[in-house]
């Protein structure tokens, strides 16, 4: 079914959601269960913006049709192990066709595990670090053009440009909102959409680090 003008789609199982979870049936499933639930998980937060960085130049559907490739590839984005990886291991990633064969991205997420454990060292975790940069809530009606609006924050900015001074690769402005997204910091959920009153409960009860 084609979507609304306030971007909210109505499936064939009568549930309410956003336009684009309609369009695959993995997206169906991510929004629903996973996409802006708050996050404290640091090895879930690092495995987020790690393949938030892969997808750079791609869909997400991409990254999360290959994502449990990706755990596998990466040791289930356990941040101090892939510190450890040396060139053996991307020349092995490279060779590995379940993933995005990116050397550059690949580098990245080695080069941003061992910065990872620079961080929770100064800060104490990475969930501490980046619940820090959580947006003031939104009250205006959020449809799809607002949405469209809200693309980069100034908290957005101020994370990706932290996380640059100290030495990450991969985070830009786009890429962290993408991640603030999918962690709960915000909740950008459209009004009617199914998902959103249960995301808005999560971040209610969540116990921020």
């Amino acid at each position: 079914m084609a979507a609304g003008e306030d971007g909210i789609v109505v499936g064939e199982d009568r549930v309410a959601r956003c336009w684009w979870a309609d369009s695959a049936p993995e997206y169906r499933a991510y929004h629903d269960t996973e996409w802006g639930f708050p996050v404290s998980d640091d090895v879930r937060l690092f495995e987020k913006i790690s393949l938030e960085g892969f997808q750079a130049g791609l869909s997400w559907l991409t990254i999360l049709r290959k994502r449990d490739a990706f755990r596998r590839a990466f040791v289930g984005f356990e941040f101090e192990r892939i510190a450890r990886f040396g060139e053996r291991d991307v020349s092995r990633l490279l060779a590995d066709a379940g993933i995005v064969r990116h050397r550059g991205k690949i580098e990245a997420a080695i080069n941003n595990a061992r910065r990872v454990i620079e961080l929770v060292q100064a800060e104490g975790s990475l969930a501490h670090y980046v619940w820090r940069f959580e947006p003031e809530a939104q009250t205006r009606r959020l449809d799809r053009a607002g949405l469209a609006e809200r693309g980069l924050t100034v908290e957005s900015h101020a994370l990706a440009k932290d996380l640059k001074r100290r030495g990450w690769r991969f985070v830009g402005p786009t890429t962290v909102y993408a991640f603030m997204q999918a962690m709960g910091l915000v909740n950008d959920h459209l009004d009617g959409c199914a998902a959103r009153v249960g995301v808005d409960s999560a971040r209610e009860r969540f116990d921020r680090p």
